[in-house]
């Protein structure tokens, strides 16, 4: 395993897949890792607010036999002006590992270069990749294998969307996403996802049009429209993704056995209709409770405990 989890493309060949089968064990056998973690601890900062994050490592370190310590802004000294260097090298004397989510990129970065304890990226404005393990562990569920599936995204080329076009690729899965004109994929996700997909196989296809984007998907997959911090631009935003809407048209154009993700949480009637996110295709609560499987995975393996 690497040192830290900042991004999909961290993980070497094999090791990937590794997480995601010791998850799926882990699912399959809640009580055989009950006591593999007693005596450690994970420290989460948090600069934004979470629903899935906090819960998800809280409960999986406990069910490990750790300790979580929440930690935000208001309860560092960070808050007031120390330094992320002298930040990360007090926090590794206290806990195991380090899990942040944050705004900057940089943040996680800065820390996981200072710190001598493993950190884990649970979310900043490029990368979510706790989000897409979770995800692709949702896929193999489903469909049993990854390599030779399709997966199609629908919206923002935002840092779901990155890490997620990171992990098709790294995996083998092919990757398509429709974005408006102005929203999509950063060029350098993009060309780091395409540097994976020449080793692995995976085809990764950018555009505009949703209906071309999600046929013959396995799985189609959408996010808010308005993402933390962007408030200020939500009415841009809803004027310039109509028409991206995923509904049961655009379901149906996918394969006929084909699910729907989200990270959640959603807008009804904006990303996705209730028809859809409600309806019989719909995975997302089996993929919000897998963010726990696979994060206890990371866990374990950070620690080499499994």
């Amino acid at each position: 395993m690497p040192a830290h989890l900042l991004s999909i493309a961290d993980l070497e060949d094999g090791q990937l897949e590794s997480i995601l089968d010791l998850a799926l064990g882990l699912q399959a056998r809640p009580d055989a890792h009950r006591s593999t973690l007693h005596g450690k601890s994970i420290g989460l900062y948090f600069e934004k607010s979470s629903t899935r994050t906090r819960v998800s490592f809280e409960v999986g370190m406990g069910q490990l036999g750790g300790q979580a310590v929440f930690l935000s802004t208001r309860d560092l000294q960070i808050g007031r002006g120390e330094t992320i260097a002298d930040t990360a090298r007090v926090l590794s004397r206290y806990v195991n590992l380090l899990m942040l989510r944050t705004f900057e990129h940089s943040t996680v970065v800065e820390m996981a270069e200072h710190a001598t304890i493993p950190v884990i990226n649970g979310l900043t404005d490029e990368l979510h990749p706790c989000q897409a393990l979770a995800d692709l562990m949702t896929v193999r569920q489903e469909f049993g294998d990854l390599r030779g599936r399709r997966i199609s995204y629908i919206g923002d080329g935002n840092n779901v969307a990155h890490s997620l076009m990171i992990a098709c690729a790294r995996a083998g899965l092919d990757f398509s996403i429709a974005s408006p004109p102005g929203y999509e994929v950063a060029d350098k996700y993009l060309e780091l996802a395409g540097a994976l997909a020449t080793d692995t196989g995976a085809g990764i296809e950018t555009g505009t049009d949703p209906h071309a984007a999600v046929a013959g998907a396995d799985a189609v997959y959408s996010d808010v429209w308005t993402s933390m911090g962007q408030e200020t631009e939500r009415a841009q935003r809803l004027a310039d993704f109509e028409g991206y809407t995923v509904d049961d048209d655009l379901m149906a154009r996918a394969r006929s056995d084909a699910i729907y993700l989200h990270c959640l949480p959603c807008h009804r009637g904006e990303e996705v209709t209730a028809s859809v996110v409600d309806g019989p295709q719909s995975r997302v609560f089996d993929q919000a409770e897998n963010r726990m499987h696979t994060q206890k995975a990371l866990m374990l393996r950070l620690l080499d405990r499994a």
